[in-house]
């Protein structure tokens, strides 16, 4: 019985040393995957444009949509004064991200996108999270990953939200829920 026990601590001590050095080597394979992503990273030049930079103030207000400016069209057709009036800020698009992540860059030109064609229906905010003036905004909606899309109603409540990257189509869907056009 007793060389029973010796073999079987002897197999356990053998496993967990097993287990314990690949782990190890995980780990260490890990943080050298990561640094030279880092390295990456750093040595990449992207130009990328913010859709609209927001300083936050120490305290966060509530976020009530408001109109921006309407796009100019070019026709030559002379409009009554109810078609020439601004459509009403249907939808808050607020992107929680930063600009040294990679998705969140993905989402610049797609924000962009929609601001450009849905801009007088919606308006799209973009906060660095990774910042101490964005950190609040993190916070306040209480995200998890970024990038992270919040989807506010013209009354101010959160009505979707999507972790990740968003695609223009499925993020197009969302906003027509509220009516956007």
């Amino acid at each position: 019985m007793k060389k029973f026990n010796i073999k079987f601590i002897f197999i356990l001590l053998a496993i967990s040393f097993f287990i314990f050095s690949c782990s190890n080597n995980k780990k260490k394979e890990n943080q050298q995957v990561e640094s030279e992503t880092k390295t990456e990273i750093k040595s990449e030049t992207i130009e990328t444009k913010p859709v609209e930079t927001v300083i936050a103030p120490k305290t966060v207000p509530k976020v009530e949509p408001t109109p921006t400016k309407q796009k100019k069209e070019k026709s030559s057709e002379v409009k009554s004064p109810s078609e020439t009036k601004p459509k009403e800020i249907k939808v808050t698009f607020i992107e929680l991200g930063s600009v040294n992540c990679i998705p969140c860059r993905m989402m610049q030109p797609i924000m962009k996108e929609i601001e450009e064609e849905y801009g007088d229906q919606v308006k799209v905010l973009f906060y660095d999270v990774w910042t101490p003036e964005g950190r609040p905004y993190a916070e306040k909606y209480r995200i998890r990953v970024i990038p992270t899309q919040i989807f506010l109603d013209k009354d101010g409540n959160e009505y979707f939200r999507h972790e990740g990257f968003f695609p223009k189509e499925e993020l197009v869907k969302v906003l027509k829920m509220k009516g956007v056009e």
